[in-house]
């Protein structure tokens, strides 16, 4: 288009010039006059041609000088911003860091000073207590290898989690888990609660070793809840931990700043023990509620439950022995009811329970008969060997729970030197 426009300019040029040169010529000039006549004025066509593609060439060039400014602007502007954003992601995650130091200490120190605890419990019960007026030097030594037991399974990291599976039925599809906290001895043996509660029962350490295992098993399911939180994980307390005025303070601001697991995390209690609580046990369970966390019954051993009470205190699931649910069954005047409810259909028990938003869970569950059996009772989960047994977590699991293990036993190290 530029070559078009050109070669249109030079012919008007030539045209105008022979003009010019034809007027010169018969006005008496000759053709002398008429050829200078045409040279002069092509010269003349093209000087003003030059000219005025000059000032056009330099409005074009301002043109694009001001167009460059102009996105020289933009980008500094969006460097700007990319830097104002860098730096606040960058002022993000230190303080995420930061925070997550903070909590990881003020959770050692809360560990540090349970174990503190323990071995201080037990110097007490050594120097002062039954041990030290008649139990025997055999009793004194069983004590002493279980503190030490405890206090070396925790700074070794040999603190394990077993989770077994809840299903919903009759889909089987897992959607809770049970946990069972476990200790491990120096050799690897697992010790199960009825070996070590029977020694520490006696000298008052059950409430300490319960704190510290439920420690154990909410930095766990943390770390688990990270990775799925559709799956709701239950997890043992009892009314002891629920009670201390040393650890629940600690225990429920720890849980205030984890409020997310609220929808992973089940806390669990046996029913004599519920019905036994207190009124700090009570409104310390209130305060759990608050932060959004439920609470499930397990050891169900009377079925006459007061349904009122437990939607009051936030209970939504009930365990109960899936054997004993098909022993209480017996038949008045030709249908089947529980023998614990007599006015009541067997087959409307869960219904009733559900209205009062409580969900049963049939536990122990060995047979598929008893499958069966618990279908017909409208129970929507079960729970037992026949569905899966306790398993533990890997260890690499375990192993990237907070605290880390090194950073723990090297300050529990510290903290319980000269004590045990």
């Amino acid at each position: 288009m530029r070559r078009l426009t050109l070669a249109l300019l030079c012919g008007a040029y030539l045209c105008l010039s022979l003009i010019v040169a034809l007027s010169l010529w018969r006005n008496g000039g000759g053709w002398g006059a008429g050829v200078a006549g045409l040279v002069a004025g092509l010269g003349l066509c093209f000087a003003i041609h030059g000219m005025v593609e000059r000032a056009l060439q330099s409005g074009s060039e301002r043109r694009d000088f001001a167009a460059m400014r102009e996105a020289q602007n933009l980008m500094m502007a969006q460097i700007e911003r990319i830097d104002a954003r860098v730096t606040e992601v960058v002022e993000s995650v230190t303080g995420d860091a930061q925070r997550r130091s903070e909590a990881l200490e003020d959770e050692v120190h809360m560990l540090e000073d349970l174990v503190q605890r323990i071995g201080e419990r037990l110097e007490e019960r050594l120097t002062s207590g039954p041990i030290a007026q008649g139990r025997g030097p055999n009793h004194h030594h069983q004590s002493g290898a279980l503190l030490e037991t405890v206090r070396a399974a925790l700074t070794e990291n040999r603190v394990d989690l077993y989770l077994q599976p809840v299903v919903n039925l009759p889909q089987r599809r897992t959607v809770f888990y049970e946990s069972f906290s476990r200790l491990r001895d120096e050799t690897g043996r697992v010790l199960m609660p009825a070996e070590y509660l029977a020694v520490a029962e006696p000298e008052g350490l059950v409430a300490s070793i319960d704190n510290l295992l439920l420690f154990r098993c909410v930095q766990i399911v943390r770390r688990l809840a990270k990775q799925d939180r559709r799956i709701g994980i239950f997890c043992n307390i009892s009314t002891a931990s629920l009670a201390d005025e040393s650890f629940f303070p600690q225990f429920l601001e720890m849980l205030s700043a984890n409020r997310d697991l609220a929808g992973a995390l089940i806390f669990e209690l046996g029913q004599g023990a519920f019905d036994a609580r207190g009124a700090v046990e009570a409104r310390n369970m209130g305060k759990l509620a608050e932060l959004g966390f439920r609470f499930s019954l397990d050891k169900v051993v009377d079925l006459d439950l007061d349904l009122q009470d437990l939607s009051r205190s936030d209970v939504k699931f009930i365990k109960i022995n899936a054997q004993l649910m098909l022993d209480e069954l017996i038949e008045i005047d030709g249908r089947m009811v529980l023998r614990s409810l007599p006015d009541l259909a067997a087959e409307d028990f869960a219904s009733l329970t559900r209205r009062y938003g409580v969900e049963v869970i049939a536990e122990k569950v060995e047979a598929e008969r008893q499958v069966v059996d618990v279908l017909e009772l409208d129970v929507a989960y079960g729970q037992g060997h026949l569905f899966g047994e306790p398993r533990p977590i890997r260890d690499a699991v375990l192993a990237e729970t907070d605290p880390p293990a090194a950073f723990l036993r090297d300050s529990l190290r510290r903290r319980a030197s000269g004590r045990l």
